[in-house]
């Protein structure tokens, strides 16, 4: 299963969440986003890593050219656990990606074709649950079928069977109790399968256009302008990929720098730390200038480093 995500669902958990069940994920991420680049695959994608998750990156621009005469163009960041650009080359992805707006149809079949735009007739939420799952059933059981015709006709899109006449079908079926009690071996085709093939739909043409809201208060209230008002058949689509330079590798690890000569005094100021110090014995045990120490001794007092406890004599200083 691939499922596709929008730029609204863009999140290293839900990500996360989403590859736990085994699925896949294709999805855009938000401009904001700069994901860390690893390597450099062939197809001008990159693999990357979200909190632990390895996913693949893919930047691109798209220019259309319509029929008109108009051009548009978009930039994509695609996010995907498809790791393989053998198998799943960035140019399939991101063509791919485009077929995300056909949840919508979806939505459609649901509330209008299925309910034929009823409500649920449940009045509590374990019957509204359960009306919700029948309808959600029967619509994959119908696509399964629809797609399973399709497969018969190589080249065929499957977007091309009606699930109207898939639900008519089943419908009548259902009316009629034909083939209740198989007598003969399972007909994969079935009569859902037939009357999909028979009432094929025309290939949907590639096409753009403004974008349009009923909602005023909505975030696309301010049209496109560089989109043409009216749908708009494409006629040619460019897709150029964008490969970001690799991040420098981590610098090295500074190596263990060698004790100060602070640290080296409260270092044997607390291997006893109830008694006072003279400067001579710590530049004794430094082998250091005895001058040079006793400045020190005095610049550390001054900034409460440690305390002067009688005349030549230091401790280190009480932490309040």
């Amino acid at each position: 299963m691939l499922v596709l995500l929008d730029r609204g669902f863009d999140g290293n958990a839900f990500f996360a969440d989403i590859a736990a069940t085994g699925a896949m994920l294709l999805a855009r991420a938000q401009s904001t986003r700069r994901p860390p680049v690893l390597a450099h695959l062939p197809d001008g994608s990159y693999l990357s890593n979200l909190d632990g998750l390895a996913v693949r990156i893919i930047e691109a621009e798209l220019r259309m050219t319509g029929s008109d005469g108009s051009r548009v163009h978009e930039g994509y960041r695609l996010i995907t656990t498809l790791l393989d650009p053998r198998r799943y080359p960035s140019h399939a992805l991101v063509q791919l990606y485009h077929e995300r707006w056909e949840i919508e149809s979806a939505y459609l079949a649901l509330r209008h074709t299925l309910l034929d735009a009823h409500l649920l007739r449940s009045g509590d939420r374990p019957g509204l649950e359960q009306e919700a799952w029948a309808l959600l059933t029967i619509y994959q059981l119908l696509r399964m079928a629809m797609v399973t015709a399709v497969e018969t006709r190589p080249g065929t899109d499957p977007d091309r069977a009606s699930f109207t006449t898939a639900l008519q079908a089943a419908k009548d079926q259902l009316t009629t109790a034909t083939g209740v009690c198989a007598e003969e071996p399972t007909d994969l085709l079935g009569v859902i399968g037939r009357a999909g093939l028979a009432t094929l739909l025309p290939a949907r043409r590639p096409r753009y256009s403004a974008r349009r809201v009923t909602c005023t208060t909505g975030r696309y209230h301010d049209r496109d302008e560089a989109r043409p008002a009216t749908p708009t058949t494409t006629t040619a689509i460019t897709i150029r990929m964008h490969t970001p330079p690799r991040d420098p590798p981590p610098a090295p690890a500074r190596p263990p720098q060698p004790p100060t000569r602070r640290q080296r005094i409260t270092a044997i100021m607390n291997s006893d730390p109830s008694r006072s110090w003279s400067g001579r014995e710590l530049a004794e045990s430094l082998q250091v200038n005895l001058h040079n120490m006793l400045t020190q001794l005095s610049e550390w007092t001054r900034l409460g480093f440690l305390t002067r406890t009688s005349s030549g004599t230091h401790a280190l200083a009480t932490p309040p």
